[in-house]
């Protein structure tokens, strides 16, 4: 029966700081969607005694230990040898293993290494979990230490190759083993235009203890509400969409998305939706708000261009942007986003546009504009709409959360909500 769980984070570049272990996130959230109690994270460096002690801790303490990291082709890569260094047992190479690598470097052209035939040797007693997408399968055993069995997940670190693994084949078996006929269901509300301690506050009573688990998640610049019910089969659906229709009866212009959607996303979605076309002029985002929409397969059907107009001259040459509108105003200034906005969907003939001017730091601020100042416009034949907002943070979070605030304007311009109450960051 399993019903606890360790998670085991390997490699220098995480204890280092170099990099920051957003496995052992998605991987915390995936085990209690499915009613695992989480015992302990353990992030541990490429030292073979440390790796093995940290193994024998993870063994002692869960019924099952997911670890993400260290089966590559390099030396620095000990989980496969230390778990059977632990659990006294040989390795052994899987020929399928073998081919599967040689045929994805013939698919690109390339030679094997020979370093890469590491990657298909495993403990003795290990069921192969298949990767579809890298050279790196997982595998699963149990292995006992001190009359305690605890069943190892061994899982690659590259979140694209880990993450169909954990859900198509590591959650379903985990589940399967859980040893109760209680079952969970989990229902996400991506959120904008609230802060978490609002969203908390505006949600409070709507769901009580006894009916479900609520969880909020901070995510700049979204933040996540999440329902997780537990019961018996074909109750829980039920019960979670009782308890979901509650909660969009309190929040729903806040509400942008139910899932692991994003805000680009659901813009598309609407767009194609009501048969609109979106074009976007950008000074400080430098292009960002293109970028995310396009990186929605299928834009082409709704995003006409973007025009990235950083300099006054381009603001004015390209987009038509009065200069006496810059010499009286300023490029940060509501003046001149209407009028760039007005100018790109001008010259695209989009359906509706947004803009985009600011001061993103760190320097560049004056006492009347300073850092984080930033003016955005929409743009559409039934509504033109501006405002001046006042952003706080790195150069990178003002751009994030500016192109997040565009994107919410689109979606609220689409769905005929008031775009006045599109955030909570406006001066």
């Amino acid at each position: 029966m399993i019903q606890n769980a360790v998670i085991l984070s390997t490699g220098d570049e995480i204890t280092t700081g170099k990099v920051v272990d957003t496995n052992a996130n998605y991987l915390s959230d995936k085990l209690a969607e499915i009613g695992i109690d989480l015992v302990a994270v353990i992030t541990v460096g490429d030292v073979l005694d440390r790796l093995e002690w940290a193994w024998r801790t993870a063994i002692e303490k869960g019924d099952v230990v997911i670890s993400t990291g260290g089966i590559g082709p390099t030396a620095d890569d000990l989980t496969t040898e230390t778990i059977a260094r632990v659990a006294g047992v040989k390795l052994r190479r899987d020929e399928a293993a073998v081919d599967h690598m040689k045929r994805l470097f013939a698919s690109i052209g390339r030679p094997m290494p020979e370093n890469n035939l590491k990657q298909a040797d495993f403990p003795e007693g290990a069921t192969i979990i298949q990767n579809p997408l890298g050279t790196a399968p997982g595998f699963r055993m149990p292995v006992t230490i001190g009359g305690h069995t605890a069943h190892l997940i061994v899982l690659p670190d590259v979140p694209r190759e880990m993450k169909p693994m954990m859900e198509n084949t590591v959650i379903p078996w985990i589940a399967a083993n859980r040893g109760t006929d209680q079952v969970y269901a989990v229902k996400i509300f991506q959120t904008f235009g609230m802060s978490e301690s609002a969203l908390d506050e505006a949600v409070a009573g709507l769901i009580k203890p006894a009916e479900a688990k609520v969880s909020f998640r901070a995510s700049f610049p979204q933040i996540s509400l999440k329902i997780r019910v537990e019961g018996k089969p074909g109750e829980v659906d039920r019960k979670l969409e009782e308890l979901a229709h509650r909660v969009r009866e309190k929040i729903s212009q806040f509400i942008y998305a139910e899932g692991d959607t994003s805000m680009e996303e659901t813009v598309g979605r609407l767009l194609i939706e009501k048969k609109l076309t979106v074009a976007v002029a950008e000074s400080c985002t430098g292009g960002l708000i293109g970028h995310r929409i396009t990186n929605i397969p299928g834009c082409s059907q709704y995003f006409v261009g973007d025009l990235v107009t950083y300099s006054n001259d381009v603001k004015s040459g390209v987009l038509g942007v009065s200069e006496d509108t810059l010499k009286a105003h300023g490029a940060v200034s509501e003046e001149c986003v209407r009028e760039m906005a007005a100018g790109v969907r001008k010259r695209t003939g989009a359906s509706v546009s947004v803009a985009t001017s600011g001061i993103a730091g760190p320097d560049g601020g004056t006492p009347d504009k300073p850092v984080g100042t930033v003016c955005i416009a929409l743009s559409a034949d039934d509504q033109n709409f501006t405002r001046r907002y006042q952003f706080r943070g790195t150069r990178d979070w003002i751009k994030l959360i500016t192109s997040q605030v565009a994107l919410d304007w689109l979606r609220r311009y689409a769905l005929g909500l008031p775009i006045a109450d599109s955030a909570i960051f406006r001066r």
